[in-house]
């Protein structure tokens, strides 16, 4: 009999933004069991003849940090691989 084990793993995230009413600046964090933090940024710009939504900036800034996030974290997986391996693997690009 094959009896498989499952591990639950929490990662914590956190996103923080600054506004200035024209520029939104985000900055995401996401913090690993073994320690590790990576960080990312986004920005998102107001066009002068837009409404005043801050809401608005965050999700755009919020969106772009968490995408950069989530390129850095592909990236320092593949790097463990290839370190782990010997070889060279190859991201795939979504």
């Amino acid at each position: 009999m094959i009896v498989m084990m499952h591990t639950t793993v929490g990662w914590h995230v956190e996103l923080e933004f600054q506004e200035d009413g024209q520029h939104t600046r985000a900055v995401a964090m996401v913090r690993l069991p073994d320690g590790t933090e990576v960080r990312a940024h986004g920005h998102a710009t107001r066009h002068h003849t837009d409404s005043l939504q801050p809401r608005v900036g965050e999700e755009i800034a919020g969106a772009r940090a968490l995408n950069e996030l989530a390129m850095r974290m592909l990236g320092k997986a593949h790097g463990e691989i290839d370190a782990a391996s010997g070889r060279v693997s190859h991201p795939i690009h979504v």
